[in-house]
């Protein structure tokens, strides 16, 4: 018995080795990002505000856990991030089952967000693409196409970007090649993103009250 008392007491020091292995690596890849120059956030937020201003919408998109994190993102546009104010245009186009597995059927898996940004993007508009490999078909499709219909376009991945990143207005690179550190920096990103964009719509609203 003392054995297996033993064993279960190595089996959880080893989880909690791993577990303070895994938020070693967060925190690091956090940090080389911080390092990095954050004008590419800084700009990618400009372009949703300006967009937010005029009228226009944000269009976000990606698979998996990229396809979470728009949701995410258009959640807290939408809805709100910290602050009181208007409520803004966000839409991710990863929530509409019906309209995915529609277009998947008649057009194939790679149209499914770029035909959706046919029906609802317009000039002015400003198209996410996330992605950690930077390689998904699907998104590469999408951000083709609005640009073809005159959307700005963000691209959020990991390392270099890949081929979005020539597709982007602004690219924004995760320096990191495991998805999830990866994914969990985009988070941040765009957490960022919208703290800048409700900053400075929250003053906005401050203005128009008086």
């Amino acid at each position: 018995m003392a054995a297996d008392g033993d064993g279960r007491a190595d089996a959880q020091d080893g989880d909690a080795a791993r577990v303070r292995a895994i938020l070693g690596e967060a925190s690091a890849l956090h940090a080389r990002m911080q390092a990095l120059d954050p004008a590419p956030i800084v700009s990618a937020a400009r372009l949703c505000l300006d967009a937010l201003r005029a009228g226009r919408k944000v269009l976000a998109f990606g698979n998996g856990g990229s396809a979470a994190e728009a949701q995410h993102f258009a959640a807290e546009l939408s809805g709100r991030f910290a602050r009181e104010r208007r409520a803004l245009a966000a839409l991710a186009l990863t929530t509409d089952s019906s309209a995915m597995t529609a277009i998947g059927n008649d057009y194939g898996f790679d149209r499914i967000f770029a035909r959706q940004v046919e029906a609802l993007g317009q000039p002015g508009d400003v198209a996410v693409g996330i992605s950690t490999s930077g390689r998904s078909a699907n998104v590469l499709a999408a951000l083709a196409t609005a640009r073809e219909r005159g959307l700005h376009r963000i691209t959020l991945t990991g390392d270099r970007g890949g081929e979005m990143a020539a597709l982007a207005d602004v690219h924004i690179g995760v320096p990191g090649t495991t998805t999830a550190r990866v994914q969990e920096v985009q988070l941040t990103v765009l957490h960022a993103i919208c703290d800048l964009v409700e900053q400075a719509i929250a003053a906005d609203d401050e203005r128009a009250r008086g």
